[in-house]
């Protein structure tokens, strides 16, 4: 996994306006890849972000990268809390609901509806795509739009602004800690 990597993938998450972004990254040995999530947490612990491998399989990872204070937030909101506890999770704190969710994907075949939550998707949208079963949208851009179409429509160009403007940063030569803001 690659500066350039979380670039690409996770640039509205590195400039703070996004709680977090979920990203597939192959990988050669799983040794190899603990080693370079565990480097990246150490240069970008003292920016607010954390990295976690959610789930592994056969040469490739799901990494999660967030912010725990935003994502603390989030998962207060009233809304959010009652998805969780709908689903079985423990909501006293947000490392409590992570271990719960990195279980979910290690058990079920089926993806948890709910990591929208910890994408800082609205709580309204992912109530949306769960009740409706990923039908009868208003919109798709990064989500599926149930609620306010108008607010994500202009979420879903900042977070496109945003990741052009650091891609092209990234390729004059700005390094990624310099591009990741401190929250």
């Amino acid at each position: 996994m690659s500066d350039d990597y979380l670039v690409r993938h996770c640039a509205p998450t590195l400039a703070g306006i996004k709680t977090g972004s979920i990203f597939i990254c192959p990988y050669e040995s799983k040794d190899a890849l603990l080693h370079m999530v565990r480097g990246l947490n150490k240069r970008l612990a003292s920016k607010g972000l954390r990295i976690l491998p959610l789930r592994l399989s056969e040469k490739k990872a799901l990494i999660y990268i967030f912010r725990p204070k935003c994502l603390s937030k989030d998962l207060s909101d009233a809304v959010a809390r009652d998805v969780l506890i709908q689903h079985g999770y423990d909501t006293v704190n947000c490392e409590k609901c992570i271990v719960q969710l990195v279980k979910r994907l290690r058990l079920q075949k089926e993806f948890p509806h709910e990591i929208g939550l910890f994408l800082g998707y609205p709580p309204e949208d992912v109530c949306g795509f769960i009740e409706n079963k990923a039908c009868n949208c208003k919109c798709v851009g990064c989500w599926k739009v149930y609620g306010d179409e108008e607010a994500a429509r202009k979420r879903f160009a900042q977070y496109k602004k945003c990741t052009k403007i650091y891609c092209d940063q990234w390729a004059k030569g700005k390094d990624i800690e310099r591009l990741t803001v401190a929250g």
